[in-house]
């Protein structure tokens, strides 16, 4: 009886600890307006993107209408805006999987 009680306490263990970690990706403040308005890039009309230590992503999981008019006064397309995000960059774009303006001061 106690080989069988540590043999399940040990496939437990060992199950629970193979479980694969979640990497916790940590909310950063990023410069965002549109990519091809306020930074420079080649685009096919106004895209969001986000600015990272100096360079430029096009944003995907959210888009430049989802955060008001584009072409207001302080629309992307007008005026870069800070923006606390979370998401990676990968093959060159930011995949964001949470984007929130900061409220101007």
């Amino acid at each position: 009886m106690k080989k069988i009680i540590v043999a399940t306490f040990l496939f437990f263990a060992v199950a629970l600890s193979a479980q694969e970690k979640k990497e916790e990706i940590k909310p950063q403040i990023v410069e965002a307006a549109c990519g091809q308005c306020q930074f420079d890039m080649k685009g096919h009309g106004c895209d969001l993107a986000v600015r990272i230590d100096g360079k430029s992503y096009f944003v995907d999981g959210t888009s430049i209408d989802a955060h008001g008019d584009a072409h207001a006064n302080d629309g992307f397309c007008a005026a870069v805006r800070k923006a606390e995000v979370v998401g990676k960059i990968v093959d060159d774009r930011f995949k964001v999987t949470s984007f929130k303006l900061v409220p101007k001061k």
